[in-house]
C-alpha cells in the first residue's frame, strides 16, 4: 500500500518506466526452447530461489543441474499416453495385473493399509490402483534425475508457471534432506512410490517425506486424497474429484476408479 501515499505514486511510475527500458534486467527468469540459455537461465532463477527461501544445498544443486532432454521430449509425447477409449488405455496399463496384485498386496500388507484408512479415511484399493499404475508397485521409480528435470520444466516455455513452484520445492527438499541433488525418478520430476511432484511432497508428504519409503508414500497419497476431498465409504467411483486432483486426464481417472473398486471388491 506504500505505493498509494502522495508523493510515491510518480517514484512508482518512474520505476516502471526504467524497468521497461531496462527489459530483462527488470524481469524474472525468461523461458527457452533449448539447451542454449539453460545455464543463464539458472544463474537468473537462483535469485528467486534464494529470495523464495532456498538455502545454499539447494543452490548448490541448482548450479549444478544439467539440462534434461529426455525429459522434453516425454513432455512433448505426454498426449499420446493419455489418448484412446478407457479400455484401451487399462489395457496398455496392465490393469488386469494392478488388479490381481493388488489384491495380494492389500492381503500381504493388511496391517499398513488399515493404519492409513483409520488415519485418513482412504480405502487401500485406491491406493494400489495408484501404485499399480504409477510404478508397478514400486519397481519402475524413474532413472532421471530430479532437480535436473524439474528444473527444466521450469525453464522450459510450454509450461512455466506449472512447474516453477515444484522446482522451487524441488531446492527446498533438498535442503531439508528429503531430496539430494542426486535424487532420480520420472521424466517430469515426480518422485517414489507413487509419484509426488515436488510441490506436493512438501504440501502432503508425511513424516519424513522420503517417498521412496512404501509407507511413507502410501500415507502420503492417502494424506493427498483426503485433502481433495476424498470421502469415506462411497467408493472410488463415488471420489472422482479427489482422483482428479490427483491426475487430470479422464482415462486415467476412470481407470484408477475402476481398479480401486476391482481390488477393494475382491
Amino acid at each position: 500500500m506504500a505505493l498509494l501515499a502522495r508523493g510515491k505514486i510518480w517514484m512508482a511510475v518512474g520505476a516502471a518506466v526504467f524497468g521497461l527500458l531496462t527489459g530483462a534486467a527488470q524481469a524474472g527468469p525468461s523461458c527457452g526452447k533449448s539447451a542454449a540459455g539453460f545455464e543463464q537461465w539458472k544463474s537468473d532463477f537462483a535469485q528467486e530461489a534464494q529470495a523464495a527461501g532456498v538455502g545454499s544445498r539447494g543452490l548448490s544443486a541448482l548450479a549444478g543441474a544439467s539440462y534434461a532432454s529426455a525429459t522434453i521430449k516425454a513432455d512433448r509425447a505426454i498426449h499420446k499416453a493419455f489418448s484412446g477409449s478407457v479400455e484401451s488405455f487399462m489395457q496398455r496399463r496392465g490393469a488386469s495385473t494392478i488388479i490381481s496384485r493388488g489384491k495380494s498386496l492389500k492381503k500381504a500388507n493388511a496391517p499398513l493399509f488399515n493404519k492409513i484408512e483409520s488415519n485418513y479415511g482412504v480405502s487401500p484399493g485406491v491406493l494400489l490402483a495408484i501404485w499399480g499404475m504409477e510404478t508397478g508397485f514400486g519397481a519402475a521409480m524413474g532413472h532421471q534425475n530430479t532437480v535436473s528435470a524439474i528444473l527444466t520444466l521450469a525453464y522450459d516455455c510450454r509450461r512455466p508457471q506449472f512447474f516453477t513452484p515444484h522446482a522451487i520445492a524441488a531446492l527446498k527438499l533438498v535442503d531439508s534432506g528429503a531430496l539430494s541433488a542426486g535424487t532420480v525418478g520420472a521424466m517430469h520430476g515426480e518422485i517414489g512410490h507413487t509419484q509426488f511432484l515436488p510441490g506436493n511432497v512438501l504440501k502432503y508428504g508425511v513424516g519424513s517425506k522420503d517417498l521412496r519409503d512404501k509407507g511413507t508414500a502410501l500415507a502420503s497419497t492417502a494424506n493427498f486424497l483426503r485433502a481433495h476431498g476424498w470421502r469415506p465409504g462411497v467408493g472410488a467411483e463415488g471420489n472422482m474429484g479427489a482422483i482428479a486432483g490427483w491426475n487430470s486426464a479422464s482415462v486415467y481417472q476412470q481407470a484408477i476408479a475402476r481398479i480401486a473398486d476391482a481390488i477393494d471388491g475382491g
